[in-house]
């Protein structure tokens, strides 16, 4: 049984469309450890894919992806003043860059 060779994807998105699936880097304890490996956090749509979130980083930042990984994390029910609420679900992607490139993040700040 032979292996059937994946297809080459390429997927355009504009520049307006890569903002809007990038919506903020993770600065977090873990996520700036995970910076030594070449791997960078950030906050993404619900409903956004890896194809996405791979051609908007490389678009915005002109880095090459190797893989990203996603989770998507569930929000809790919570109580405020007796009323039952629910915070919203948010997704974050995990971008690992191919070694020799970096994305400074606090380059605006």
């Amino acid at each position: 049984m032979s292996v059937r060779p994946r297809k080459k994807i390429d997927l355009k998105i504009s520049q307006n469309k890569a903002y809007q699936i990038i919506l903020n880097p993770l600065v977090t304890e873990k996520s700036t450890q995970q910076s030594e490996f070449n791997k960078m956090v950030f906050s993404v749509p619900v409903d956004a894919n890896k194809l996405e979130v791979k051609s908007s980083i490389e678009k915005i930042f002109s880095v090459k992806v190797v893989s990203v990984n996603t989770i998507l994390l569930k929000g809790k029910v919570k109580r405020f003043k007796g009323v039952l609420g629910r915070r919203s679900n948010t997704k974050k992607a995990i971008v690992t860059l191919a070694p020799g490139n970096t994305i400074d993040l606090s380059a605006g700040v």
